[in-house]
């Protein structure tokens, strides 16, 4: 049999179709059927029309927004000044940045609850903060590393052009910097937004008794409810395949209008 080079993904579709399709349809058979296996939309139905499944979403979506603006105000200038600062080595730098994600990430997070416990005293006084907090603290360099990327490429002559035609340092910021750094942007949003939005570990370990889409997932399969915790992994399923269509649409806008305006 002649060795082709096609022939090198066959590991990787054996490894999809086991371990990605295979567990997919199983949710989805779950999602969409009873107790007596029969096909029934009523799973979904008791999700939408439930005020308490409804405002978890909301509590989530929230949660994650409000972390993803935390990490991109923090992390955009901390990005630009390693891109673009006077250093001879700011890869060196970017790693010290990142180099807190090598710790696991449950004793980081409990070192920070011990830290907030010494400041406050009692941590259920500030649930919402406290878990914002966490997770800007856990998520932040999965936001410098995008922003950093896309930065470092920015052609210095565009900026200095700018400059010499009486752009403002605030204006040459708003009006080319940000703009021709927008993919590391989205990239940045979309790898911070999703997992904000089922994080549910950090709302544990601060003492934030509200649930998230990834804590109420949990008790359905902690009791067993395979049906309504599939279900709601199906809902964040198809949130997860807009937001990313959304953000590639986005980056294709940019990267064209990058190349129009490099012609």
């Amino acid at each position: 049999m002649k060795f082709t080079k096609s022939k090198l993904s066959i590991p990787y579709i054996i490894y999809m179709v086991i371990f990605v399709v295979l567990p997919l349809l199983v949710v989805c058979y779950y999602a969409f059927t009873g107790d007596d296996g029969s096909f029934t939309l009523d799973n979904f139905k008791s999700f939408l029309f439930n005020s308490k499944t409804m405002g978890t979403l909301v509590y989530s979506v929230i949660i994650a927004v409000v972390t993803t603006l935390a990490c991109l105000i923090l992390a955009y200038p901390t990005a630009y000044i390693l891109a673009r600062g006077p250093f001879r080595r700011s890869d060196v730098l970017l790693v010290i940045f990142v180099l807190p994600m090598w710790i696991n990430f449950t004793l980081r997070i409990t070192a920070l609850k011990e830290i907030l416990s010494a400041i406050e005293g009692n941590l259920a006084f500030h649930p919402f903060f406290n878990s914002v907090l966490g997770m800007t603290y856990d998520f932040m360099p999965f936001m410098i590393m995008p922003l950093y990327s896309s930065l470092s490429k920015l052609d210095g002559q565009v900026i200095e052009a700018a400059a010499d035609l009486g752009a403002k340092p605030w204006q040459t910021m708003l009006r080319i910097v940000i703009p021709m750094s927008m993919p590391g942007i989205i990239s940045g949003v979309t790898m911070v937004f999703l997992p904000a939005m089922t994080n549910y570990v950090v709302l544990d370990m601060v003492y934030n008794s509200t649930f998230i889409m990834g804590s109420l997932i949990g008790s359905y399969f902690s009791s067993y409810d395979w049906h309504n915790g599939s279900m709601i992994s199906v809902i964040l399923l198809v949130l997860i395949f807009v937001i990313s269509a959304f953000s590639n649409k986005l980056s294709r806008e940019q990267l064209n209008r990058r190349e129009g305006a490099g012609l």
